[in-house]
């Protein structure tokens, strides 16, 4: 297999499982050495062991400001540079807005929006120093349909989407890619959230998506010409579209 991160260092959120980890899986059998974020000290310790010197295990907790106002110096402190930043971290709340708790409503925007938009920040100033770089944000396809069972999950990845394509109108100048990966519904440990009505009809429709599939849709976009941007996919399984 062509390296075609190679040299490269990226960072991951929520790096330990579903998405994110088969995202780092995907990024490490390109060459890149990959920075993993997330609160699971376990999953990251399995990973590293796996992977030895191609992995740096951050234990952050991205929902505390002053420990993931941290993230970017630790990266540099280790790895010396940031290539390629994947804000993949997520949580999720569905059911009737009536029911939802509003404590795990102020939880899921919290990491879901204004963790994603912090992170980018401090990112950013490295990379227009260095005049490159590339981000992809874990959006979802509730970012583009008014999703009933879901207000507040969706309400979320609208806002996100928005801030990726305004973002990547200011950044573009300085080298520097933005867009996102927007999946319907992937098996992760967020679906253990879903409705159970909901779930069951998505696993015998064959309506759910494999995490490694979403990293192959990131590989994509960041292996494309430096001149070209994937500013967003929308990805689903075939019949959860009919």
């Amino acid at each position: 297999m062509e390296k075609e991160l190679e040299g490269k260092v990226a960072v991951v959120t929520g790096a330990a499982s579903g998405i994110g980890l088969a995202s780092t899986e995907a990024m490490l059998a390109a060459g890149a050495r990959v920075v993993m974020v997330d609160r699971d000290e376990d999953g990251l310790k399995s990973v590293s062991r796996k992977h030895g010197n191609a992995v740096i295990p951050l234990r952050i907790n991205l929902l505390d400001p002053e420990d993931c106002a941290t993230l970017l110096p630790r990266v540099l402190d280790q790895a010396g540079r940031l290539d390629i930043l994947h804000a993949n971290a997520g949580s999720y709340v569905g059911g009737d807005l009536v029911d939802n708790d509003t404590a795990a409503i102020d939880r899921m925007l919290n990491l879901n929006v204004n963790v994603v938009m912090k992170n980018v920040h401090d990112v950013l100033p490295h990379m227009i120093e260095r005049q490159t770089g590339d981000i992809i944000v874990t959006s979802s396809l509730a970012a583009h349909f008014p999703t009933p069972w879901e207000p507040v999950y969706a309400s979320s990845k609208w806002a996100i989407h928005c801030f990726v394509q305004t973002v990547r109108r200011q950044v573009f100048k300085h080298g520097i890619r933005v867009g996102s990966v927007s999946p319907g519904p992937v098996i992760s440990a967020l679906l253990a959230d879903w409705p159970a009505e909901k779930l069951q009809e998505a696993r015998d429709s064959g309506s759910l998506l494999e995490a490694s599939e979403v990293a192959a849709v990131v590989m994509f976009m960041l292996t494309r010409p430096r001149g070209m941007t994937i500013r967003d996919v929308v990805m689903m399984p075939t019949n959860f579209d009919l």
